[in-house]
């Protein structure tokens, strides 16, 4: 793996991350190697590859019964099968490397270190959460409705959860405005819940959208899953709206999740008599945003007011920089992967103090780091360090 081509276009490394992914869909169709565990093989190993081949090297390997269970399976399970599965469903997966993994989920801590998605991927675009209640009254969808199409309309993509209700609404609403919705799924994608919306899902994927899972695609709605997804539906987007919700609810689980993770809260308000209405009323009680359409998320989010293409154009740029940005000195190092090589040294350097001085777009760091590891020049060490690799 040390003798990687650089370009991220070679054959080469394309080659060496479809085998990385293959083999993190691998370890995570092993049953108890959640999203947690496959994140704590990667930073010890670096990548699930080095974590898959030299496991049993590692004296932590004799400590922890869940890495045992990874040494039996390497004994009969085959990467290339798993994926061979996977593509027999239509299930692809996108791991926070590449460029297709939702740009602000990947900035989280938690992150997954793989998502299974089927659909369409659209990088670069602004996004924005719609959540509510699922037993929904008619104001409450069609508030949802029209929010949906507005934002749609201005170019964003409107994120939800495919759930009756509210879910629902945003969805059909970002549909009729001929926009992109995301749906996250609280089960895996060879499950359609609730499945009367399974030709919703399929009008989604149809219109450049897309149907997503961190949980392997045999695993059935269970009520446990469905707050864990509700940290993606925040975690993509800039900003959570909600539009009818009971003071315990998904939709403030989801709010919850958003507040830690940064991002913006807006509640439409409703009637003091209705049950629903009580959680988005508690939200604005509490300072959340009250909004009545598109033009009072703006006020809040700069990114949407600023022009919602800007982020596309950059990141296109982006990607026109790093593959024909490179050092004429040295044709196989980018620019990008100069600038981290010149940060580290033998003392660890923490993923975050790489991206406050790098001047290197954050989302585009991840993918920079893997390849300067699968080329052999920098290691991974627990805890998001990096060290530059030791040359013999």
């Amino acid at each position: 793996m040390k003798n990687l081509e650089m370009d991220r276009d070679s054959d080469v490394f394309q080659d060496a991350l479809a085998e990385e992914k293959r083999i993190r869909a691998m370890l995570h169709s092993i049953q108890g190697i959640g999203s947690g565990k496959l994140r704590q093989l990667i930073a010890r190993f670096g990548n699930a590859c080095n974590a898959w081949h030299h496991l049993e090297e590692d004296p932590w390997s004799k400590e922890e019964p869940w890495l045992q269970k990874i040494s039996q399976k390497r004994k009969v399970l085959d990467p290339s099968e798993v994926e061979a599965r996977l593509h027999a469903q239509g299930i692809n997966i996108v791991i926070p490397e590449e460029n297709g993994y939702p740009a602000l989920l990947r900035q989280l801590a938690d992150a997954p270190p793989l998502l299974y998605y089927k659909g369409q991927l659209s990088a670069g675009k602004e996004s924005l959460a719609i959540v509510g209640a699922r037993k929904a009254t008619p104001y409450g969808r069609a508030a949802a409705e029209a929010l949906a199409k507005e934002i749609a309309e201005e170019g964003i993509i409107v994120v939800s959860g495919l759930a009756r209700g509210i879910d629902t609404a945003a969805h059909r609403g970002a549909l009729a405005g001929q926009g992109i919705t995301w749906a996250v799924m609280g089960c895996g994608l060879s499950f359609m819940y609730p499945p009367e919306n399974q030709k919703l899902a399929e009008e989604i994927m149809a219109n450049h959208g897309v149907l997503w899972s961190e949980f392997a695609p045999e695993t059935p709605p269970e009520p446990q899953l469905f707050p864990v997804r509700n940290r993606l539906i925040s975690g993509m987007s800039r900003g959570v709206v909600v539009v009818e919700a009971a003071l315990k609810s998904g939709a403030l689980i989801t709010v919850d999740f958003a507040l830690e993770q940064g991002r913006e809260v807006f509640a439409v308000p409703g009637p003091i008599f209705s049950q629903v209405s009580k959680g988005p009323n508690h939200l604005i009680r509490q300072g959340a945003k009250l909004i009545e359409g598109f033009q009072d998320i703006c006020s809040e989010i700069p990114a949407f007011a600023e022009g919602r293409d800007s982020s596309t154009n950059k990141e296109t740029k982006s990607i026109e920089s790093t593959n024909n940005g490179q050092d004429k000195r040295e044709p196989q190092i980018s620019r990008e992967q100069e600038k981290i090589l010149g940060m580290l040294s033998d003392i660890p350097c923490h993923i975050d103090q790489i991206m406050l001085n790098s001047e290197i777009a954050p989302e585009q760091i991840p993918l920079v780091l893997l390849e300067l590891q699968l080329a052999g020049r920098i290691e991974q060490l627990p805890g998001q360090l990096y060290v530059l690799a030791y040359k013999s």
